[in-house]
């Protein structure tokens, strides 16, 4: 756990705004605006040791649509309207008549005229952009079978705190390149970090991520390279991320999966390959002894619950920069 103290802390930052109205995919942020996110999400966590959080987000209500299961999204996302002073309605699928039919444009309509912002969990990205079409109140996605920006975002957090910097770090990922993986490739060039992947053949990152991410880091100075061989990938790197081999909905192509991602396991092993000082890093739930051991996850190497953790900090940075932003 790091929680690094400034020498002043400077209050100006949460009454700054983002570029976006919406937080749909990282590739809507500006390096400027993760910038500021990584500022206020370090300001909030000092503000939290300290027993100081503030109620900057009295009288505000957050309509939460979950129509897949979570552990530290809802919780996070939960407590970081609490000590922010606002509340969180946990909107479950059975809880809406979208579930009978009613469609996405008039839930988002009637939604924007009770509440100050909106969050969704579900399948389908273009569900999370049809309801940021039409609605008049802030959107935050947070997670789609496309991408999971609140996540990365509190990962870029946790490595900023780690190592002090982004911009040079050397990262691998192995592993599938799945929703995940894709959100990480373009927080990794908006930053100008250096990313290493390997995955099996078939389970590469899309070609559209890939050239997004080619544009951002000309900017950037970001590299991103794909690999077959994961020794390869993970050579001498200060990070080595991975995710499930098998997520929800692809219960069926368990086999299939465990058999052709086998040799993706992050054990002790391919960690002894990256740098001697590497963390390991895992979005959570991971499945141990599948892509990854437990002994390497109980390791002083993991930071797996200092990435758990920062999901509350990064959760409240982006709630305030956006809700904040919505008159009461």
């Amino acid at each position: 756990m790091v929680v690094r103290e400034t020498k002043k802390n400077n209050t100006k930052n949460i009454n700054k705004k983002i570029s976006t109205n919406d937080l749909l995919t990282i590739s809507q942020l500006s390096s400027s605006d993760i910038t500021l996110l990584l500022k206020v999400a370090k300001q909030l966590k000092v503000d939290n040791y300290k027993g100081k959080n503030k109620p900057l987000l009295k009288g505000k209500v957050l309509a939460a649509i979950f129509e897949k299961s979570s552990t530290r999204t809802r919780v996070s996302f939960e407590t970081a309207m609490y000590q922010l002073g606002g509340t969180m309605l946990y909107l479950a699928a059975r809880d809406l008549q979208l579930e009978r039919g009613e469609t996405i444009a008039d839930t988002a309509k009637v939604l924007s005229r009770y509440v100050q912002g909106i969050v969704i969990r579900t399948d389908k990205h273009a569900k999370v952009e049809e309801l940021a079409e039409q609605a008049t109140v802030p959107v935050i996605n947070a997670l789609t079978d496309e991408v999971h920006p609140c996540q990365i975002l509190a990962d870029l957090f946790t490595l900023k705190e780690r190592f002090g910097k982004l911009a040079g770090l050397r990262i691998a990922y192995v592993g599938d390149g799945n929703n995940v993986a894709r959100s990480l490739v373009l927080g990794a060039a908006k930053t100008g970090m250096h990313l290493y992947l390997a995955s099996p053949p078939g389970y590469e990152i899309d070609k559209a991520t890939l050239k997004l991410s080619e544009k951002y880091c000309l900017t950037s100075k970001g590299i991103i390279k794909l690999m077959r061989d994961p020794r390869q990938a993970v050579n001498n790197t200060q990070v080595i991320y991975t995710d499930a081999w098998i997520s929800m909905g692809q219960e069926k192509e368990k086999r299939q999966r465990l058999s052709k991602f086998k040799r993706y396991q992050v054990n002790t092993k391919l960690m002894s390959l990256a740098s001697s000082k590497a963390v390991f890093m895992h979005c959570l739930p991971a499945h141990r002894e599948q892509e990854v051991t437990s002994e390497v996850m109980d390791s002083k190497q993991s930071i797996i619950f200092d990435q758990a953790e920062n999901r509350l900090h990064m959760q409240k940075a982006i709630l305030l920069l956006l809700l904040g932003q919505v008159k009461g």
